[in-house]
């Protein structure tokens, strides 16, 4: 009876010992471990930079939507864009076409 109650014992301890050992090795090596720290840390600046360059790009569509704003267009932007869109010039303008390069 001593014999099994040790037994057991020894079986307790070393099933805690195996969870210690599982909790400290994903502690160190799981996906949010120390060893991670440096990848997020590397994906947290990646996301930074790409959030500047969308808030970059969001302020510069906001300035051409004023530009463009019906009460009072800027007539350089709405030249711009007539000349993008609808391929139109002034009368004085000369339009040179290119052929595309041969391949």
């Amino acid at each position: 009876m001593r014999n099994l109650e040790v037994i057991m014992e020894q079986m307790r301890q070393g099933l805690a010992l195996g969870a210690l050992l599982l909790l400290g090795g994903l502690a160190v090596a799981g996906p949010s471990g120390v060893l991670a720290w440096n990848e997020s840390a590397s994906l947290l600046n990646d996301r930074r930079d790409q959030v500047a360059v969308l808030q970059k790009e969001t302020q510069d569509l906001r300035n051409r939507v004023a530009l463009l704003d019906p009460d009072n267009a800027d007539p350089d932007m709405v030249g711009e864009l007539l000349r993008q869109n609808l391929n139109v010039a002034h009368p004085d303008e000369l339009v040179i076409t290119l052929d595309p390069p041969a391949e």
